[in-house]
């Protein structure tokens, strides 16, 4: 009876081995599915991430080609010719274009800067890799090389081919170039809307790239001509 009693207040060693297997087991099973659902979720979250720059950069040139013009007057500012331009044309990895706008935010009070800026569309070498990033070129001031200058800084990276088609109003037809300054049947025009596709590695691992696109409609197709308004 005594010897009975005993056995029930305790355990015994191999109990104790098998319950402690079984806990080790358990608690590697709940680790193991914790550490599954972390990576998903870094994964997931480089996939947003991904996707975010994506819209980000497509909406900006959206927004910025829809401000671009020209003008048909040339213009001296502090003893200097100012010139517009809106040149798009076939270059390394896809397409390039410059033009003027009138986009520009200036950020510091007092700036003597006005909306009016030069900017530039590109894919160049990823400066801190081995890869192709989109660039973008902003010069806040106007000058007599708008393809030049100012600042320039990666808008979306690790790109494949940035390609750009333009639609003539005039014909309703798609062409592969566009220059407001010297284009047969372009000269003072803007193309009635720009057409960008961009091409990437794929995001998710499946697909081995992917091309995502968009359109930008330009409401000043014709070149601001002060003359006509006199």
């Amino acid at each position: 009876m005594k010897r009975a009693q005993r056995r029930r207040q305790g355990m015994t060693l191999i109990e104790v081995m098998v319950a402690m297997a079984m806990f080790a087991s358990v608690a590697a099973l709940i680790y193991g599915g914790f550490a599954q659902t972390s990576r998903a979720k870094d994964v997931l979250n480089k996939q947003l991430d991904r996707y975010h720059e994506l819209r980000i950069g497509m909406e900006r040139m959206v927004r910025e080609l829809s401000m671009a013009y020209v003008s048909a007057n040339g213009t001296i500012v502090s003893q200097r010719n100012v010139r517009t331009t809106f040149l798009g044309k076939e270059a390394g990895f896809g397409s390039r274009i410059d033009f003027t706008s009138v986009s520009h935010t200036r950020v510091y009070r007092d700036a003597k800067e006005s909306d009016q800026n030069e900017l530039s569309y590109f894919v160049t070498d990823d400066p801190d890799g081995e890869g192709k990033v989109l660039a973008r070129r902003e010069q806040a001031r106007i000058d007599e090389d708008p393809q030049t200058g100012g600042r320039i800084e990666v808008l979306i990276s690790d790109v494949i081919e940035f390609e750009l088609e333009y639609l003539d109003p005039a014909t309703w037809e798609w062409v592969r170039s566009w220059d407001a300054a010297a284009g047969v049947g372009q000269t003072n025009r803007l193309p009635a809307q720009v057409r960008i596709k961009l091409t990437i590695p794929g995001i998710d691992g499946k697909k081995e790239r992917e091309v995502f696109s968009t359109r930008a409609s330009l409401p000043m197709t014709w070149a601001f001509n002060h003359a006509a308004y006199l």
